[in-house]
Order: structure tokens, then C-alpha cells, then sequence
């Protein structure tokens, strides 16, 4: 089945608002975005959305702009690295006062988006607010967001969770977020590069850190939340198909052009895989009552297929070729079954790798009633097979023919 996914390829780190431009110049729906923060209930605030160049390649840059201020202190490299008194990447709390938790929960409760936005804005200021619990050693509720709690960063979080959720992907790939060295001076003082925050959610979350040999914070709060709020697996695909790239510039000047790229890629879901044992015997002095017995012994033991092919053998002499399919774990019961119920005295075996389709089991309503089909998935594609004992079942009670119920539970 052809699965739509994100890639966030994080060479240069990642931050809220790199995000949030990469997902638009990656399709997010702009207008859905723009209603949203239209009913935001704050004020002092407005986006931008532009296009800039960063090392000659053309990015999308979201910039959220507060009262008087034209442009974001990350530009100044001299706040970045601790020459003026103020906090780190999200600067303005000073002007709107500090808010927890519940403050900001309530913002994005108020907020026009789907509740299924919602909820990853939710669970992104959830993930910041227990890495900064954590960092300062408070409880959850007495958090104070003096690092992501003021304005830039609502809007920030919430254009994060209604651009994911405009581009409605089933995955999201993040092989290893890149992080610099160094200090940073935030609210708190100078603070080693990852900052605490940014450690603690990629402790919670397992989340793959790449340390570079660049000075600087390359990770934000946000950024790693969003990535821990998002990521479903590492690696990518073997191969798939690209059909969007999303560029978003970063706001800060390093010697590495500070952009994120995601790309929306489509790949074919690779099939399960897995490996069973095949046993195998040759036998020709045992009756067909006791090879029919084992066939029944070998299936209640658990094995997952029996058969027998007629063959010819030493002198002519007609005899069949037992084979039986099993788990690699009931290889010696089935072993036992054999050497105990037939004439037999070497059995061969063999482990085997096989491709199989996901497969459920259901019950389907019949003119004749309930009868239980396996149904197997290929390529979004399902194919319906009725169980032999259910279909029988059904039979043995009403007199129906077997071929009317069996088609009947297949839809024909």
C-alpha cells in the first residue's frame, strides 16, 4: 500500500519557525494556516511569509513579528552568543508577562483549527513544559515559559500543528537531528549547547542527535518538541518517489547555511518477512491411516502447513514425500510427532525466508448467517478467503450448498 509521508532532513538543526516555512513551501494549505491565527485569541502580533535566499537557494521564511520590533532578535549574533541580557530564542516574554501550562492550553483551545491540530499543539507545549519541569525542578503546573511561553512561540506551536496536520501524511522520517557546540546565553545565564530543554526532550524520546564541530544552538525547544511530537520512524524507506520539497530558511548566519529541508515522498509498504522451518521426510512402509493420523497430530501441535506428495522411491517402490511448514520454535515437536506415528528414521529441515501479506480474521454477515473469513491485504487491494470449518458449519445445519455459502461470504 503506496504510504504519503514526511521527511525532515535536519542537517542544519531545526526550529519552530524553520519548520513551519518548510511545511508551507512543502504545500500546507497557507489559507488554512492564516484563518487559524486569525482567531488566535492574542494581539501584538503578525505573520510574514516570504521568500529569501540562503546560500543562493530560494526558502520560505515564517516570521512572526511583535509590536514595534521589525525583525527577530536570532538575527543578531551578538544576542545569540551572549553579549546582551536577554534570553535566547524566544525573547519577548518580558513584554506579555509569564504564562504556564494551563494559560497556554487554554490559548489553543480558543484557537480555530481541527481537533486533530489541536491535539498535536497540546502535546507539543506538553512535551516543552515537562523538559523544562524537569531542567528547573518544579512540578508540571508550576512551569513558567519564560523560554516558550510568550507570543512567538503560540504561534509558533500552532502554525507547527496546523501545517502537519494540513498535509495529512500517514509517517514522518527523521534519520538524526544535528546539533552544534558551545554555550548560549538565555534567561537563565550561559547555558551549554544542547540546552537543557533540548537534551531532556531528546532523552524522553529517544530522539538521534548528531553533535557538529559548529559553534552554536542549531536545536530550539520547539524544534526538538515538534520532532518528538511527530517522529514515527528513523530510517528511511529503501526507496520512494518525491512529490513536494519544502525549504525553510533559518534566521541566524552560521558558516552552514541554516535551512530545513522536508520533502513529501511516497513508498510502497514493504511486505512482512519472516522465517519458518520446512520439514521434510520420505516415506514408503507406513499406511495412509497413520499418515492421516499424523497430519492431524502435526496441525493440533501448531505446524502451518502438512502435506503429502506421492513419489517414487529406492526400487520403484511408491511412497510419499512428507513436508511440513512450522515456526522455527516447534521444529522439535514436530519432530517428536514424526519419528513417534511413522516408520520414518531421518527427517531433513530446512529454515526459509518468506514474503507474506497482512492478514486479519472477521466475521461477514451471509443470507445464511455469520461466517468467518480471512482477509488479506496487498497494494490497498483486499482479497477475501472463507474458512473452511465455518463455511462447512453452516452447511452441516441448513442443507445449503457449500459453494452458495462460501460465494455468499465473499460477496458473490
Amino acid at each position: 500500500m503506496a504510504e504519503r509521508s514526511l521527511y525532515f532532513e535536519c542537517n542544519t538543526g531545526i526550529s519552530g519557525d524553520m519548520a513551519v516555512a518548510a511545511m508551507l513551501d512543502a504545500g500546507a494549505d497557507q489559507a488554512v494556516l492564516k484563518a487559524a491565527l486569525d482567531s488566535l485569541p492574542l494581539q501584538g502580533f503578525k505573520v510574514e511569509i516570504s521568500r529569501v535566499k540562503k546560500a543562493g537557494i530560494d526558502c520560505c521564511d515564517f516570521s512572526v513579528i511583535l509590536g514595534h520590533e521589525h525583525e527577530n532578535h536570532d538575527h543578531d549574533m551578538e544576542y545569540l552568543f551572549g553579549k546582551e541580557e536577554h534570553s535566547h530564542e524566544h525573547h519577548h516574554e518580558h513584554h506579555h508577562g509569564h504564562r504556564n501550562l494551563a494559560d497556554v492550553l487554554s490559548i489553543i483551545d480558543s484557537t480555530q483549527m481541527t481537533d486533530k491540530a489541536r491535539s498535536l499543539a497540546h502535546k507539543i507545549f506538553t512535551i516543552i513544559a515537562e523538559a523544562e519541569s524537569k531542567a528547573h525542578g518544579v512540578p508540571l503546573d508550576q512551569v513558567h515559559f519564560h523560554e516558550v511561553g510568550a507570543v512567538d512561540s503560540i504561534v509558533d506551536v500552532i502554525a507547527l500543528a496546523v501545517c502537519f496536520d494540513s498535509l495529512a501524511v500517514d509517517k514522518v522520517f527523521v534519520p538524526r537531528l544535528n546539533e552544534g557546540v558551545g554555550t548560549v546565553r538565555c534567561q537563565h545565564g550561559i547555558l551549554p549547547v544542547p540546552v537543557p530543554a533540548v537534551a531532556n526532550i531528546a532523552s524522553a524520546y529517544n530522539l538521534p542527535l548528531h553533535i557538529m564541530d559548529e559553534q552554536g544552538e542549531f536545536i530550539t525547544p520547539t524544534g526538538a518538541a515538534f520532532v518528538a511530537a511527530v517522529r514515527t520512524d528513523g530510517a528511511l524507506p529503501a526507496g520512494f518517489t518525491i512529490e513536494k520539497v519544502g525549504l525553510g530558511a533559518g534566521k541566524r548566519s552560521y558558516r552552514i547555511p541554516s535551512i530545513l529541508r522536508t520533502i513529501v515522498i511516497k513508498w510502497e509498504e514493504a511486505l512482512d518477512h519472516d522465517v519458518i522451518c520446512k520439514l521434510e521426510t520420505n516415506i514408503d512402509d507406513c499406511t495412509g491411516e497413520a499418515l492421516g493420523f499424523v497430519m492431524e497430530q502435526l496441525f493440533e501441535a501448531g505446524a502451518r502447513d502438512v502435506h503429502y506428495v506421492p513419489c517414487f522411491m529406492k526400487k520403484n517402490r511408491p511412497g510419499y514425500l512428507l513436508t511440513v511448514l512450522c515456526d522455527r520454535e516447534k521444529r522439535g515437536d514436530m519432530e517428536r510427532i514424526i519419528f513417534t506415528h511413522t516408520t520414518t528414521i531421518g527427517i531433513r529441515h530446512t529454515e526459509m525466508e518468506r514474503t507474506v501479506l497482512d492478514r486479519h480474521i472477521e466475521e461477514r454477515e451471509t443470507p445464511y448467517g455469520k461466517v468467518k473469513v480471512k482477509v488479506v491485504s496487498y497494494y490497498g487491494k483486499e482479497r477475501v478467503y472463507p474458512e473452511y470449518e465455518s463455511v462447512a458449519d453452516i452447511c452441516r445445519r441448513t442443507g445449503e450448498p457449500f459453494t452458495s455459502v462460501y460465494n455468499s461470504a465473499i460477496g458473490g
